[in-house]
């Protein structure tokens, strides 16, 4: 089956702000969460895959459909939940519904409603009237019972309670396990990223730092505590040092630069997703 999502060397400059050049493809049946540190173009490569913002250069195609072109068919199979909406305040949970229903033949009224009632979101008020919490809310059960092969969520749940995070990351899970459906998510969110993602595709500061398995990413970063004293120089794959620890995103080749050396350690572990963005957008 063909990538959802085929970027090539897209690149968009925003004043003194460079994103890109960026070339990655979005398989079906994936989640990747876009990370990266505030102002890195997260939100923007959003913008630009729903052809809400030109590029410089580069393309993108959507269902092997290119976007920005004359053919806007791709449109029906991708559903797009931005940070923040505008023009909604004045309509009803109802009225909104009923605009979105109209424009996507495959609308799922269940999952709406399971949405709703599992959100306790009033669809009689005014979409103004409502909490913030309660807009974003109403709006993720607007966006996922479009039902379409592939979701674009930008911090899906930055407003959201504890309680009502949980739910929505299984009613994610559920979604995605009735196959064929891909999903691209924005967080902060450590605990989101670790529960849903497949894969990490990771910016810094507009900057391309790597498309991760997250798995591979997670077995590839370990913590050494060593017995013995630190060479002067690198030590290969090594990230980090605070003796007597180093941290190694290449253990295979730390390990046998060690053997060689008689550097001995007392303990490896792996490290937590948290520390590894930490690491890939820092050091």
């Amino acid at each position: 089956m063909e990538p959802y999502v085929e970027i090539s060397n897209l690149q968009k400059k925003i004043d003194d702000f460079q994103l890109g050049p960026i070339d990655l493809a979005i398989e079906p049946e994936t989640i990747t969460a876009l990370v990266g540190n505030n102002g890195s173009g997260k939100s923007t490569l959003l913008k630009l895959i729903m052809n809400l913002a030109s590029s410089d250069s580069g393309n993108i195609k959507l269902f092997n459909t290119p976007v920005g072109k004359e053919d806007e068919s791709w449109q029906r199979n991708v559903a797009y939940l931005p940070q923040s909406t505008i023009g909604m305040d004045a309509y009803t949970g109802n009225a909104l519904k009923a605009l979105i229903e109209s424009l996507y033949p495959k609308w799922d009224n269940a999952l709406f409603m399971e949405l709703i009632n599992l959100f306790d979101v009033p669809l009689n008020k005014r979409f103004g009237k409502m909490s913030q919490g309660v807009q974003q809310k109403l709006n993720l059960a607007l966006t996922v019972a479009r039902n379409t092969p592939l979701l674009l969520l930008d911090e899906p749940t930055a407003f959201m309670d504890i309680p009502s995070k949980k739910f929505f990351m299984d009613i994610l899970i559920d979604w995605m396990d009735k196959g064929d459906r891909s999903i691209i998510i924005t967080s902060h969110q450590v605990e989101d990223i670790k529960k849903l993602s497949d894969y990490l595709f990771v910016l810094r500061n507009g900057k391309v730092i790597g498309n991760f398995e997250k798995e591979a990413l997670t077995e590839s970063y370990k913590r050494y505590w060593l017995n013995s004293t630190l060479p002067n120089t690198a030590i290969p794959g090594e990230v980090s040092r605070a003796h007597p620890q180093i941290v190694s995103n290449h253990p295979e080749e730390t390990e046998i630069f060690l053997q060689k050396n008689n550097i001995g350690w007392i303990d490896r572990k792996s490290l937590e997703l948290e520390e590894i963005i930490t690491l890939l957008l820092t050091v």
